[in-house]
């Protein structure tokens, strides 16, 4: 599973025990969302203002698949967006502060309830975003080009060609 739902996530049974015992920190610089525009779909790129690394709120777990083998997974914990966000998604990442990370991570914190109040979307103010290139959509593609900002017209050749030409003899 990608996700997991903060709401929830200590009473489902896919994710209770991992909320229990076994959360982790998944680091990152940003994340994606989608802005529909009509039809389309555009990748937006959702950083922190301070350009400091993100510690998203996880669990890990352990599984066998059908061929025996031991897979490691993780999932991030979501919650509501915040008013920045909202327009995009109505969903966003736990992210947590410096000062509640090590509690999160704390592996005698067995009791959830003190853990429940960290399950909330980031201040407003804190994030900030630029819309990047349509090669997010594929694994595939991968490189620091996937996140540097660009125009529409970037993105969508026939928006650079101008509006009007001017024909002289």
């Amino acid at each position: 599973m990608i996700n997991a739902v903060g709401e929830t996530v200590s009473t489902k049974p896919a994710f209770r025990t991992a909320f229990q015992k076994r959360r982790c920190l998944v680091l990152g610089n940003g994340f994606y969302e989608w802005k529909k525009d009509g039809k389309r779909r555009l990748p937006t790129y959702i950083y922190p203002k301070n350009g400091e690394p993100l510690a998203f709120a996880g669990l890990w777990d352990t599984w066998k698949s059908p061929e025996g083998l031991v897979i490691r997974s993780c999932t991030i914990i979501t919650t509501s967006a915040n008013s920045f966000i909202d327009p995009l998604h109505t969903r966003m990442p736990v992210i947590l502060s410096d000062e509640t990370q090590a509690l999160w991570v704390d592996p005698l914190t067995e009791d959830t309830t003190n853990l429940k109040p960290l399950l909330i979307s980031a201040p407003e103010e804190f994030l900030t975003s630029h819309p990047v290139s349509k090669t997010v959509n594929s694994v595939y593609n991968q490189g620091p080009e996937l996140i540097l900002p660009l125009t529409l017209g970037d993105q969508y050749p026939s928006l650079k060609r101008p509006l009007v030409s001017i024909v002289t003899k």
